[in-house]
Order: structure tokens, then sequence, then C-alpha cells
């Protein structure tokens, strides 16, 4: 079964910093594409990121490119989100996900990933 952890959320100020972490047990790293998705109140949910370890490949929207990265420990079968120089907009729900690699391949759209975790809350208050 697969199980998504998602933690790290909590309250800042505009301009700080915060690394969610996402630990995934049931699955290995390597055989899965895992990404981080946010919701704010009234909004559709939006891919922030993600990243296979399969081929290295990143995605990061364009709305947090420069500020957060999206890294992986296979070792620790975690998946981390490093947030930095936040903003009021930042604030949302995030969850991870995971989505099986076909043949390396994976897809970037919500409807594609096959797992979710429960999310963890990220406030930034100005």
């Amino acid at each position: 079964e697969v199980q998504l952890q998602a933690s790290g959320g909590g309250v800042v100020h505009t301009g700080e910093s915060l690394r969610l972490s996402c630990r995934a047990s049931g699955i290995s790293l390597k055989d899965y594409a895992i990404g981080w998705f946010r919701q704010a109140p009234g909004k559709e949910r939006e891919g922030v990121a993600a990243h296979s370890t399969w081929d290295d490949a990143v995605y990061i929207a364009d709305s947090v490119e420069g500020r957060f990265t999206i890294s992986s420990d296979i070792a620790k079968n975690t998946v981390f989100l490093q947030m930095n120089s936040l903003k009021t907009e930042d604030t949302a729900i995030y969850y991870c996900a995971a989505q099986l690699l076909d043949r390396g391949s994976w897809f970037v759209g919500a409807r594609y990933w096959n797992s979710w975790g429960h999310g963890t809350l990220v406030t930034v208050s100005s």
C-alpha cells in the first residue's frame, strides 16, 4: 500500500523559508515520480513541483520558479520541497503525490498521479 506523509507546514512571514517533507512508504522512489501540489481556498489544485529519480527530471511551476526547489533522498524515501522567499499567495494546503513511472515517463497534470497524501498547511502572512 502506498502511503505518503507530508510534513513541515507552518506559519511564516513573507520572505521567510520553509522546507516540506514527503515521506513515502510502500514504494521506491526509483519507480515513482513524486510531486507537490497546492490548493488555496477557492482555487483549483495547482502543480508546484515534481521530481523523478529515474532521470533526475524536475518540474517547477512558473509561479514558484527561482524560489522553490525539489529534491529526493532515496535512502530516506523522502522528497523535499524547499520554499524560499515565500509570498502571501503561497498560502495553501500542500499535498504530495506519487505517480508510477511508465518506462521512465511521467506527466505533470494532477489526473496522472496515482496516490495522494494528506496535506500540510502553509500560511504566509505579511
